[in-house]
């Protein structure tokens, strides 16, 4: 059909767009081909995606559905949005999996290829819900998207089956001319991704353009959409995800150490992509071992620690499980190791590649023993980067074993980040030990390598080979200064007291909390860890938007807390804790500073949403102030608070379906 209207262009501050459909269908790449359009425009940008566990799982079906969720903005924003402005569902049961999540008035952009009685049966439907009236709150563009691109590419010669494959790319050429998105940067990918099979290259080339040009000619669409780039300060920015955040931090942190690094890790969901990323970066001294299992990662990490070098280990939480007795030892030996754990749903296997923060009090007390480590969280993807650069700092600083929380949605999510100038990161210094340290009852020079930093309680490092500095090593209790095994009670319990002050005395060099209160006069704190930083960020927005007053802060250090965290809590009346776990961190800070917070615990392998925390955190700011129930407003104002207009008001009719889906 072709086009006899004008096409406007309309003016949006965000959009949330959604993409789904089969395992198989390519969904993650075009996402992430739209995130990098996205990126390379200026827009700020949030994205979650969300695919099943299995490698495959079976076409059509619920649990094989695989979606990814982008929210782009003129302006900063925290995350990746509760529900879609936009849904695009290559099937019938992408379009039913997600339905639930999209609110009326939304856009459904449907492939109406597979609507057939078998496929809509598989899937419970017993009729096909565009004939139904079951959408009509919805504004739904039925198209035959799987037709339309095997029709686009059958110059190529490709089967069917082959041809049908670059329906994500149709579809990624549709929105992308919807949204005014710049396009060369996804051909140049297409060119380079498939630069030995020349057939698959053209053919997809050829259907993300004819995808363009539809909408381009199609009267289906009579608007378009801009969002302008987002203002951000001056520097050089790229989209990353946290594990790739991840992994360039610790290159960072072992280079501005001067040290090598080695990376021992077994493959385990969400994490393998650091071990991905880091085996690209042999060029800065960097050497990955996948080990046969669990233990012997961070084995050879702890050993490479030993030699010398920045031994990191990478897992989540059931690899951590299995680590625990050799990250003991690492406290014992008191070396620099850095364990990353990429938290996932569990327990066991739980749910792989969905999210959680449930591992917080395993790395905090998971060991036998007195076993102190420091544990830090990043609280963007973006901020693994900083988050990994400190951690090397403590671990090589203090000679402690260092923890890291990242978790399913900050490892796969990604934003923008501002690349940072190297020359402006802290230089830590190993200070290894490279002759004796002590003279002997004899007057002779020796060498102990427990003898202590009088500042940071950090013992001496000295580099295994070195000459003169033979000592002993293993997980037997050390004797004060001379490292000898030692039974002796009062010596065991100086060390194990000097391990905790060690750790304890970290927080003498990490920032004190900040509280975002903006005019003092909250009377409720709400406080997160990790990655609700976003949700509860946007969460308070929307609460002061319609006018409560409530504080934020957020924890990167869990273990020690700031200095001031305890002096902060007791300014507020309600301190409110909203967390991916069963009341972690709400069990910690009630134990150590005596305060009663109020726990806010989901547990669904999602995040968070910011509409579900503005409505808590609003009945608690009406509920501190003395507002009686009937009388309270402000939670469901908060929660109900729409940002921006609805896109589909603007599509041209109620609903719509090509002459290719009839």
């Amino acid at each position: 059909m072709n086009r006899t209207v004008t096409i406007e262009v309309k003016q949006l501050d965000r959009v949330v767009i959604r993409f789904a459909g089969d395992s198989g269908d390519g969904m993650q790449l075009t996402g992430d081909r739209f995130t990098a359009e996205t990126a390379s425009f200026g827009n700020d940008l949030s994205t979650l995606p969300n695919f099943p566990a299995e490698i495959r799982a079976p076409a059509g079906t619920l649990p094989g559905v695989s979606s990814f969720q982008l929210h782009f903005a003129d302006h900063d924003i925290l995350t990746p949005g509760d529900a879609p402005d936009v849904l695009i569902a290559m099937n019938p049961a992408a379009l039913k999996a997600n339905l639930r999540d999209v609110p009326r008035g939304a856009t459904l952009i449907v492939d109406t290829a597979d609507f057939t009685a078998r496929n809509l049966k598989r899937i419970g439907y017993d009729e096909n819900p565009l004939e139904t009236g079951e959408l009509d709150g919805y504004h739904v563009v039925g198209l035959n998207l799987t037709g339309m691109t095997v029709e686009s590419v059958k110059e190529f010669g490709l089967s069917r089956k082959d041809a049908s494959r670059a329906k994500n790319m149709y579809a990624l050429g549709l929105v992308s001319w919807l949204f005014q998105r710049p396009v060369d940067s996804t051909i140049t990918f297409l060119e380079t991704k498939f630069a030995g099979k020349p057939d698959i290259r053209d053919a997809n080339i050829a259907a993300f353009r004819a995808g363009y040009n539809f909408g381009e000619t199609a009267e289906e669409f009579s608007v378009r959409y801009e969002v302008k780039p987002a203002a951000m300060a001056t520097g050089t920015y790229r989209n990353i995800s946290g594990n790739l955040a991840l992994a360039y931090g610790l290159v960072a942190g072992a280079q501005r150490s001067g040290l090598p690094l080695v990376l021992g890790a077994y493959p385990i969901t969400p994490a393998s992509d650091v071990l991905h990323e880091l085996s690209k970066l042999k060029r800065f001294d960097v050497t990955t071992i996948q080990a046969e299992d669990e233990i012997a990662g961070v084995g050879a990490a702890l050993g490479a620690s030993f030699g010398g070098a920045l031994g990191v280990t990478t897992s989540s939480g059931p690899g951590i499980s299995l680590k625990s007795e050799t990250i003991g030892l690492g406290v014992m030996l008191e070396l620099p190791l850095v364990v990353c754990d990429i938290q996932r749903a569990g327990p066991s296997t739980g749910m792989p590649t969905k999210t959680e923060q449930a591992d917080l009090l395993q790395v905090m007390f998971g060991r036998n023993g007195e076993a102190p480590l420091p544990v830090l969280a990043a609280q963007s993807p973006a901020d693994c980067f900083a988050i990994a650069v400190e951690a090397t700092r403590i671990a090589v600083t203090y000679r402690t074993p260092v923890i890291v929380l990242s978790d399913g949605y900050l490892a796969n999510g990604s934003e923008p980040w501002q690349i940072p100038v190297i020359e402006d990161l802290p230089t830590i210094d190993p200070n290894f030990t490279t002759e004796p340290n002590a003279v002997g009852d004899d007057g002779q020079p020796k060498y102990l390598p427990y003898l202590r930093d009088p500042e940071t309680l950090a013992r001496a490092w000295a580099i295994p080979g070195t000459a003169g500095l033979d000592h002993r090593i293993g997980g037997l209790e050390k004797e004060d200064k001379t490292g000898n095994i030692s039974y002796d009670p009062a010596n065991h319990d100086l060390m194990i007291r000097t391990r905790q002050a060690k750790v304890d005395g970290i927080a003498r060099s990490i920032d004190p909390v900040v509280v975002d209160d903006p005019d003092g006069e909250a009377k409720v704190l709400v406080l997160g860890w990790g990655s609700t930083y976003g949700p509860i960020g946007a969460g308070v927005r929307r609460v002061r938007k319609v006018g409560g007053k409530v504080a934020q802060a957020h924890l990167r250090h869990l273990n020690p807390f700031p200095p001031n965290l305890g002096d902060v809590l007791k300014r507020y009346d309600k301190v409110l804790v909203p967390e991916m776990n069963l009341g972690q961190l709400a069990m910690l800070l009630r134990s150590k500073y005596l305060v009663d917070v109020v726990s806010y615990a989901q547990v669904r392998g999602m995040p968070l949403g910011a509409a579900e925390l503005a409505e808590v955190i609003g009945n608690l700011v009406e509920e501190t102030a003395g507002i009686d129930d009937d009388a309270r407003g402000l939670g469901s104002a908060a929660a109900n608070l729409k940002h921006g207009e609805a896109l589909a008001a603007d599509l041209n009719g109620h609903q719509h379906q090509s002459e290719g889906a009839r």
